[in-house]
């Protein structure tokens, strides 16, 4: 990472690497390159860090490229040139969190780069210890709900969808923002008897004063939803949300985003997961959870209406009852089938 990187998501990574006996320090420089020489295993991450070889590296690329295990997440096209990928050949193996992303990442580099993935291996991601003490502590996921709730003036009865990703155009919040709202008039339409409902977004970042976080916002000024919608700052602290909301709302606009890990930390705190059809017909992240680990609620939407999704949300806290014994079924699935690699 760069040296002058003051991003406040990136100095919390730091300090939790360093507190877990883990050194940082610049991926640049001789450092850098005598500890990836030295090393018996070097994990490269994300396809983009595929410059990082030549540009750090040099003429010592090739002693390195044996011992690389290149864990690759995206999905997106512009990630697929030589110039991030084409070392991939030559590598120990690659790791990916999704079939269907591997499936992807084999025809595509043969078919656009006529090159050949490594060995390849589907590791599912997993939950943090830290994570899993919270979700399976009811004192603590009680406590985290008020306080979250309070700060956000969302009372207890009140329905909380939330959408934790940074904010960014493949993740869908303006999609999210624009059901939500579609489904607050058909509720007042059909004049159904649900609780008042709220939308909360974690993963703003005001600071960088990008044009979509703008848009997000004018677009709640504009609806006169100011009081149901709520913008929380990036964090990778996830669980007191998880703790707070009803329901997690996981859109998709297209191939690219895969979801797998807020997906599964959702689960551990027994939450019913609504997701859009991008997630679930394109990369597999998501629909693999739900068809190998049953997530507690599921609903696939092919368009952008709000119908479905408010109709869903309904159902959603109808059924809150049935969400412990789904997600009872889905952690003794998970103990059976995720502890081991699959060699793809």
């Amino acid at each position: 990472m760069k040296p002058s990187e003051t991003d406040e998501v990136i100095y919390s990574l730091e300090h939790k690497m360093l507190d877990r006996g883990v050194q940082v320090f610049s991926a640049f420089g001789k450092e850098a390159i005598d500890t990836a020489l030295r090393a018996d295993l070097v994990v490269l991450n994300t396809a983009v860090a595929g410059k990082w070889l030549d540009y750090v590296l040099k003429e010592d690329v090739h002693r390195v490229l044996p011992k690389v295990l290149w864990w690759i997440h995206e999905m997106r096209g512009h990630y697929f040139k030589l110039e991030y990928v084409k070392h991939l050949p030559s590598v120990a193996g690659a790791m990916i969190d999704s079939h269907v992303t591997a499936e992807y990442w084999k025809n595509r580099t043969q078919e656009r780069l006529k090159i050949k993935m490594p060995e390849t291996y589907v590791v599912h991601l997993g939950n943090s210890n830290e994570l899993m003490q919270v979700a399976e502590d009811s004192v603590a996921k009680r406590v985290l709900r008020e306080h979250v709730r309070e700060s956000l003036g969302v009372r207890n009865d009140d329905l909380l969808f939330a959408l934790i990703n940074s904010v960014s155009r493949g993740k869908g919040q303006d999609l999210f923002l624009r059901s939500f709202y579609e489904a607050l008039q058909l509720i007042k339409q059909k004049k159904m008897q649900v609780p008042p409902l709220h939308a909360v977004i974690v993963g703003s970042d005001m600071s960088a004063h990008t044009k979509l976080e703008m848009e997000l916002r004018d677009y709640v000024t504009q609806k006169k939803i100011q009081d149901r919608v709520h913008f929380v700052n990036k964090t990778l602290t996830v669980a007191p949300y998880l703790a707070a909301v009803d329901v997690l709302v996981q859109n998709s606009q297209g191939r690219g985003e895969c979801f797998g890990r807020i997906t599964i930390e959702a689960m551990a705190f027994q939450l019913p997961v609504l997701t859009g059809n991008g997630c679930r017909g394109h990369n597999g992240n998501s629909s693999e959870r739900h068809n190998r680990f049953i997530a507690p609620c599921w609903e696939r939407r092919g368009d952008n209406s709000g119908e479905t999704y408010s109709e869903t949300s309904y159902a959603c806290r109808a059924e809150a009852y049935n969400r412990k014994e789904r997600v009872r079924k889905g952690e003794r699935k998970i103990s059976r089938t995720s502890h081991g690699r699959e060699n793809w």
